[in-house]
């Protein structure tokens, strides 16, 4: 059997509905050299495994349920043969032309190792709600050496992450010890400090809203900005970032803490501290902290 270029990772659980709309929208890429991987977090039946079997280009795994999608993550990880990995969650779809220009992208500029875009945004039934999300206000935002503007302020959209398995390889896996939702966040931010991000201003994915997002709990944004600070100290122990840039990066994560202080007032100022004793003299933090709780209704 010939190696693909593409391994495509899915995570999925008790999702088999939406997972029949992924696989479908994959099998009608332009591109068809690729694998997938279904991790199968401990469903509660068997129907993801009796969907599988349809799909020719389908790798099924089933484990025991780890809670989030990082460990699932990390097994496609382990187990893909790809040169390029695509990851997608169980609910989303993926535009026609999707791998196609990805792998053209990549292919055609070794300088960089990741490619993404912004999403279309539908809703459970996959009717379009005529928003796209992860565009920026600045184009150039989210393109090339993206790692001294991103942390705390974005990240790149999980169903249109294409990147060389290299880069992969070192970044490494998934962090399974860190709250479901926010571990994708933390994943890109580290990859941000070891390669190029190429960034593509049209929707290759739509982004699926619905009840059961484990992304829409606010309360668990509340704790983000201290994952990404151990980010911080792991870039400048390897001496990718300089002692200035640390403490720029860090006036990023307290004014990102801030924004959620109206999520939960005493926790938001708790993670302040911790995050940086002295972080109401920093620039414009307590002004902004006012701000919220004051003037902003």
């Amino acid at each position: 059997m010939s190696i693909p270029i593409v391994s495509i990772i899915i995570p999925t659980y008790n999702r088999t509905k939406y997972l029949a709309l992924t696989l479908e929208s994959i099998s009608l890429q332009t591109c068809q050299d690729f694998e997938i991987i279904v991790i199968d977090d401990g469903s509660s039946d068997d129907e993801a495994k009796l969907l599988c079997k349809r799909y020719e280009k389908v790798k099924y795994i089933k484990i025991s349920n780890s809670g989030g999608p990082a460990k699932p993550r990390n097994i496609g990880i382990q187990n893909s043969k790809g040169r390029y990995l695509a990851f997608v969650d169980d609910d989303d779809l993926w535009m026609p032309n999707k791998l196609e220009k990805q792998i053209e992208i990549l292919d055609n500029n070794p300088d960089f190792g990741l490619v993404h875009s912004c999403c279309e945004v539908i809703d459970e039934n996959g009717v379009s709600k005529d928003k796209i999300v992860g565009r920026p206000g600045t184009l150039g935002l989210k393109h090339g050496d993206v790692s001294l503007r991103m942390i705390g302020n974005w990240t790149v959209m999980m169903p249109t992450s294409f990147v060389r398995k290299e880069v992969v390889s070192k970044v490494g896996f998934f962090n399974e010890e860190i709250i479901p939702a926010l571990e994708d966040v933390e994943y890109w931010s580290r990859c941000s400090f070891e390669t190029k991000f190429f960034y593509i201003d049209k929707p290759l994915a739509q982004y699926r809203i619905h009840s059961n997002n484990i992304s829409t709990d606010n309360k668990k944004y509340l704790h983000l900005p201290l994952y990404l600070k151990n980010v911080l100290r792991q870039q400048i122990a390897s001496e990718k970032i300089s002692k200035k840039q640390y403490y720029l990066l860090l006036d990023n994560l307290c004014k990102a803490q801030i924004t959620s202080v109206k999520t939960d007032i005493l926790v938001t100022f708790k993670k302040l501290f911790l995050l940086d004793a002295l972080w109401f003299f920093r620039k414009n933090n307590l002004k902004m902290l006012l701000y919220l709780l004051v003037i902003k209704k």
